[in-house]
């Protein structure tokens, strides 16, 4: 085992736990709105799934209202052990998940260790499969190689985010993007792990050390089998009384058309169809003006949304942003 040998290709996107106190507006919308498969476990755990695997979305109960755990499904017992050396040789702690915390996850085992903006990191090699039928109102969504979908993080330290990602699970730049939002100038850049465009989207605001979102995920994406789960599950949002963030819209860089829902927890949740795959042989890292090419319009958003998000960019001044120093090292600079 070589710790230096890249596991590029080798890591998935694999599950997500959320904490939230907010049970009842969740299970409407990961169900009724967004269309997933739902096991209610016991008043205070919840798991949604999009295949066969036993769990994609562990939601327990708590105060953060945010997600507190990425979890990553490595493809051999070979890139888990050179991963948990890797770590280990940077002097970061590692603990065994117990049996009962791998089973609320649908794996067999998993190893935690610290992440950026206190999210924990978790990796595993082998999910459980269920033999119980999915019920859910989408059609389907797509998982397998490209790992489940994606996390979006607002980041004060982008170049240490990457300097992580690229230390733990040798991360790629796929591309960047530029974008003004309300007069603030955004740098959102892309890493992939494998196939999929994008695992991790890091965004921060350019020339000011200030983060304008309250939670540790500004979103999360899923992809649909269909456009027309993308449509319906978009209808449903509207007909339930969720909130919309940004209306149906296809992006500059990887192409996908996407809608971004507002989860009862306050972060984002973008359903969208249809990425681009990335092609290693061919592929060349670009920066884009603007995050769409059409679409992606903010919905109902007020000048007291607006004044509410410089008020958390002027509070995170005062709030310095967990790093995980011994793995991002130095971080790596914009390019």
């Amino acid at each position: 085992m070589n710790p230096t040998a890249s596991v590029f290709g080798a890591v998935h996107l694999g599950y997500l736990v959320i904490e939230t106190n907010r049970f009842a507006d969740w299970r409407r919308f990961g169900t009724d709105a967004i269309g997933m498969h739902r096991d209610d476990l016991d008043a205070g755990l919840m798991r949604f799934r999009l295949d066969d695997q036993e769990c994609r979305f562990l939601l327990r109960r708590g105060p953060a209202e945010d997600v507190v755990v990425t979890g990553w499904h490595l493809d051999d017992h070979s890139t888990f052990e050179q991963i948990e050396a890797r770590i280990r040789a940077h002097g970061v702690p590692l603990v065994e998940g117990t049996a009962e915390e791998a089973a609320l996850r649908g794996v067999e085992r998993l190893l935690r260790f610290p992440g950026p903006k206190g999210i924990t990191q978790e990796i595993y090699t082998t999910a459980v499969k269920s033999a119980e039928p999915l019920r859910m109102l989408a059609s389907g969504f797509v998982t397998g190689d490209s790992g489940m979908g994606h996390i979006a993080i607002t980041s004060t330290k982008p170049a240490h985010l990457r300097g992580y990602f690229n230390t733990v699970f040798d991360a790629r730049l796929t591309d960047s993007i530029d974008e003004t939002i309300s007069g603030v100038k955004l740098k959102i850049r892309f890493l992939r792990v494998n196939e999929r465009h994008h695992s991790i989207a890091i965004a921060a605001v350019r020339g000011l050390p200030i983060d304008p979102v309250r939670t540790r995920v500004q979103h999360l994406n899923i992809q649909a089998a269909t456009l027309d789960d993308v449509a319906r599950s978009y209808q449903r949002v509207h007909e339930l009384g969720f909130d919309m963030a940004l209306s149906i819209g296809q992006h500059t860089n990887d192409k996908e058309l996407s809608y971004y829902a507002r989860t009862p927890s306050g972060f984002e949740w973008e359903v969208g169809w249809n990425p681009i795959v990335i092609d290693e042989t061919t592929w060349q890292p670009t920066t884009h003006q603007g995050i769409s090419i059409w679409g992606h319009t903010p919905v109902g958003q007020t000048i007291i949304d607006k004044l509410d998000q410089f008020r958390l960019g002027a509070r995170s001044l005062a709030h310095p942003e967990t790093t995980v120093p011994a793995l991002s090292g130095a971080g790596i600079p914009e390019d």
